[in-house]
């Protein structure tokens, strides 16, 4: 069954997805890029207050957009996996060295970090075949997720159904997980549900299409309730949680 993510700005806007049960919360910056980074003293202040609940989504965070040398990728994934997030995700492009980065952050992988590669479609080839998924599962990663740098257009604007299709099949037969993100809109749910990918992601989708913009709970509403194949209740914001704003 696809899960989908929750990518929050601040530590605020958590308060407002938990009650609708994201499988993933995604720590992310949109103002700072495609993958703009939370400081990772806040990141580790989220882990520590979620930890006392009972019940609680995965939290992955992003590195922030780097240049694809191993000097400048591997020092802040390193500095995001100590946070103790589950999942540290990492954007790879095709310009620079992205090969040798993915090498370069194998150590961490096997000291048990769980690296998510975030392959964006809008500038590799739109072919699986053309995407490093063998390097990154020799390499020790967790998964792979197709996303787009820019978000003047989404995902299924650069590459067809079969494609993402493709990719969510060659990804899977390299043991890793699969994730599809990018401009996502609740029209397209139905229809990437159908590739079986172990995630959707979703940030403009939650903030009524402007991903900059704080979260909207209509919105939220809507894509939970997508996910979820059946209504659900417009959530309210709880008076208290143990996350700090």
């Amino acid at each position: 069954m696809t899960g989908w993510l929750a990518s929050v700005a601040n530590a605020a806007e958590i308060s407002l997805i938990l009650p609708t049960a994201p499988d993933i919360l995604d720590l992310k910056d949109p103002a700072a890029g495609a993958l703009g980074a939370w400081d990772a003293g806040d990141i580790a202040a989220v882990v520590r207050d979620l930890a006392v609940l009972r019940q609680r989504p995965r939290l992955s965070a992003t590195i922030g957009d780097h240049p694809m040398r191993p000097d400048a990728v591997v020092p802040a994934a390193r500095r995001i996996a100590s946070t103790g997030v589950d999942f540290v995700k990492i954007g790879f492009a095709p310009d620079g060295a992205p090969d040798r980065c993915i090498d370069a952050l194998a150590p961490l992988a096997a000291e048990g970090a769980r690296l998510i590669a975030v392959l964006f479609a809008d500038l590799w080839p739109n072919d699986p075949c053309c995407l490093p998924i063998d390097r990154l599962a020799a390499a020790g990663f967790r998964g792979a997720m197709l996303d787009t740098s820019g978000k003047r257009h989404g995902l299924r604007h650069h590459w067809s159904d079969a494609q993402l299709g493709a990719f969510v099949s060659c990804a899977r037969a390299h043991r890793l997980l699969t994730g599809l993100a990018g401009s996502l809109r609740v029209s397209d749910i139905p229809a990437l549900r159908a590739l079986s990918p172990d995630y959707l992601g979703f940030r403009g989708a939650l903030c009524g299409g402007e991903r900059t913009a704080g979260i909207d709970l209509q919105a939220v509403t809507r894509v939970a309730a997508c996910m979820a194949k059946m209504p659900v209740a417009t959530p309210q914001p709880p008076r208290s949680l143990p996350v700090r704003s």
